[in-house]
């Protein structure tokens, strides 16, 4: 994580990666029904959203391989990672609106942070891959700190980079985790439709949700909160 310039006003967006500024949730599916299937596990997509979907891969290694040494389950999630970023080499498109969304962030000044349980190689990988690194001030990785996602810490240390207070911010997230982690740190929070319903993400704390950056009713509410 770099340390940016404060923002006068105390405002910030902060932005989930996976299945938030990229669809990428399917590919994911993918990799942990290649490494996770000869253990036993199979996921749908329901199955993935709830137990899969947002959560650290210490945490996934836990409930799904709970025989394996701690140094197996990482070498096992490790495999699944690297599946994963051969899955999407060259398939990574923005949400539509999404770069729209960054430049107008930029015009007025408003600081983007970017915020996942994604291990480090991966968020590099989408963030690059999207042409957009640069955009971002601060970069937090959950496992990179005490507590992921979903403890507020990754959204406090967001927060704590830019000099933004959570309540003149907005956060976007795709996942329960995500939201969870974003509204515990007291972060209004637009849910990101991708793989979960407007209900599943309002039900975990969005205070409402959207289908990508493009929707309407997103860039009002984006218009009155930062002001532009």
């Amino acid at each position: 994580m770099i340390e940016a310039s404060y923002d006068a006003m105390g405002k910030a967006l902060l932005f989930d990666i996976d299945g938030t500024l990229a669809d990428t949730d399917p590919l994911h599916l993918k990799a942990f029904n290649q490494v996770l299937g000869p253990h036993g596990h199979v996921f749908d997509h329901a199955r993935f959203s709830r137990e899969l979907q947002g959560f650290a891969n210490v945490a996934i290694g836990e409930r799904f391989l709970p025989d394996e040494a701690p140094e197996r389950r990482a070498l096992i999630l490790d495999e699944k990672e690297e599946v994963f970023r051969t899955l999407v080499a060259g398939q990574i498109a923005p949400l539509p609106g999404l770069m729209a969304l960054l430049d107008r962030a930029d015009t007025a000044g408003i600081p983007m942070v970017a915020v996942t349980n994604a291990p480090r190689l991966n968020a590099e990988l989408l963030l690059s891959g999207l042409g957009i690194t640069h955009r971002f001030k601060a970069f937090v990785i959950g496992a990179e700190l005490p507590h992921g996602k979903p403890h507020p810490l990754p959204y406090q240390e967001g927060l704590r980079f830019v000099g933004a207070r959570p309540e003149t911010s907005i956060a976007f997230e795709d996942s329960r985790t995500g939201v969870q982690s974003a509204t515990a740190a007291g972060i209004p929070t637009i849910g990101i439709r991708t793989s979960l319903s407007h209900a599943d993400l309002v039900g975990a704390g969005a205070v409402t949700s959207a289908s990508a950056f493009d929707d309407p009713t997103l860039l009002a509410r984006l218009a009155n909160a930062m002001a532009w």
